[in-house]
């Protein structure tokens, strides 16, 4: 397996600076590479924030933080990651997006470089077969708050390689994560079970049949979720759930995934959860 030392993360929003910060406090270097540098800032305060939690909490030292942000590198500059041994994409829930910037990674980084994708739903196996190293792309699906839950999704695409596969699953266990296997299908195994139960509870606000807060005290109280869907939907982002709803349609073909109405109108809104202000619940 090739050794990895240093790692480009494509992506300073809460994915990215998520895992931007357990990449560094595992003890490897980062770039972490955004299109603004407005982006960038406001990734590494989040950083140090979470980092300063940590210390706080007693899970590292000051200096082991300190540390952990001296071996972040922000850039604007793509091609400044051609130092890099791994990659992983967080960028948009797009295809067109991480298509694009697979094409750049495949032209910047060394060949023997593996390309991951913080995808939650959209298929490895396509992205692979846009590049020209489709053996060494991967999906590893992290999940928010990343320096706290401790799955990674790691999902095969159809020409993903033994080797790109055992490399990966030594990262995860690397960054203290525990990988669980998944093999390429829409929505994975998270987010085909997930977002059909939060879409189903948006129906249920949209037909009448209770208030988001009912809801939501039902799955809390009941099924003793630490949130109920709703909350989460909103601390999800709306917008990326109507994403994934919209990915498994059309990689599914199956009508029982259409988006709830009441979702695309929110979204249509700007009503995208706590980012914006306002979702199913409004906040300050």
């Amino acid at each position: 397996m090739p050794e990895i030392k240093t790692i480009a993360v494509l992506g300073a929003g809460t994915m990215g600076n998520g895992i931007a910060h357990v990449c560094a406090r595992s003890g490897f270097l980062v770039l972490l590479c955004d299109v603004e540098q407005g982006f960038l800032n406001r990734g590494l305060a989040a950083i140090e924030k979470n980092l300063a939690r940590e210390v706080a909490k007693e899970k590292i030292t000051p200096q082991q933080a300190q540390e952990a942000r001296e071996r972040i590198a922000p850039t604007l500059d793509r091609d400044a990651l051609a130092v890099c041994d791994f990659a992983i994409e967080a960028a948009t829930e797009k295809f067109d997006i991480k298509s694009a910037l697979f094409g750049d990674l495949d032209r910047i980084l060394p060949p023997e470089a593996i390309l991951a994708s913080n995808t939650s739903s959209i298929s490895i196996t396509k992205l692979a077969a846009q590049i020209s190293r489709p053996a060494q792309v991967i999906g590893m699906h992290f999940f928010n708050p990343v320096p706290v839950m401790q799955l990674v999704e790691v999902i095969r695409g159809m020409q993903t390689s033994q080797s790109t596969f055992d490399t990966v699953q030594s990262l995860a266990k690397q960054l203290g994560k525990t990988p669980v296997e998944v093999n390429d299908a829409a929505g994975f195994v998270s987010n085909r079970v997930l977002m059909p139960l939060i879409n189903e509870a948006i129906f249920a606000v949209m037909e009448g049949v209770a208030t988001p807060e009912a809801i939501d005290q039902v799955f809390q109280l009941g099924m003793a979720h630490p949130m109920g869907p709703l909350t989460l939907a909103d601390f999800i982002g709306l917008d990326v759930c109507l994403d994934i709803m919209r990915v498994l349609v059309e990689g599914t073909g199956d009508p029982k995934y259409r988006p709830c109405p009441l979702l695309v109108r929110m979204v249509d809104a700007g009503w995208l959860g706590r980012k914006s202000g306002r979702g199913f619940y409004s906040y300050a």
